[in-house]
């Protein structure tokens, strides 16, 4: 199912470019690993669109121990996940999967990086977005009729 090149899983619920067009299977629940086209190809998709495959530079490490290479894929991404989950990107580059043994038992070591696809050009994870009322509130907007006091000092600035 996966080789030692890059592994690209995207969250169920992303929204993607119209007419973008991926092979993916379900890899655990909430997550699929994208299977058609490639990391290049989907780059060149989502950009051809004048959409942003954003791509967060920190590399974020795992090693799982386990002899099954898929099972052990999965609980390595999911301890992955688990330590990015408040930073809302809805897709992951796994960019290096090493296969080693200690001491006769076998593990994997990955390597991946968050990613986040979106039409807009600014980086807005959907967590972050959030209108929140500043702690220091100017004294007119205080009430709840803030827009009719807005409109009256108007009127009387004309």
């Amino acid at each position: 199912m996966f080789d030692t090149k890059t592994v690209i899983l995207i969250r169920e619920d992303t929204t993607l470019p119209p007419g973008l067009s991926i092979a993916s299977n379900a890899f655990f629940p909430g997550w699929r690993i994208v299977t058609s086209p490639d990391r290049s190809g989907l780059t060149r998709g989502i950009e051809s669109a004048h959409w942003n495959f954003f791509y967060n530079a920190e590399e974020t490490r795992a090693t799982v121990f386990g002899a099954d290479r898929l099972r052990t894929l999965r609980r390595a991404v999911k301890s992955i996940l688990a330590k990015q989950e408040l930073r809302s990107f809805n897709s992951v580059e796994v960019t290096t999967i090493v296969s080693k043994r200690f001491l006769g038992i076998p593990f994997l070591r990955i390597v991946a990086h968050l990613r986040h696809i979106q039409e807009s050009s600014a980086l807005i994870l959907t967590k972050d977005f959030v209108l929140k009322m500043p702690a220091a509130v100017a004294p007119e907007f205080a009430t709840g009729g803030s827009e009719e006091h807005a409109a009256a000092q108007y009127a009387t600035a004309k």
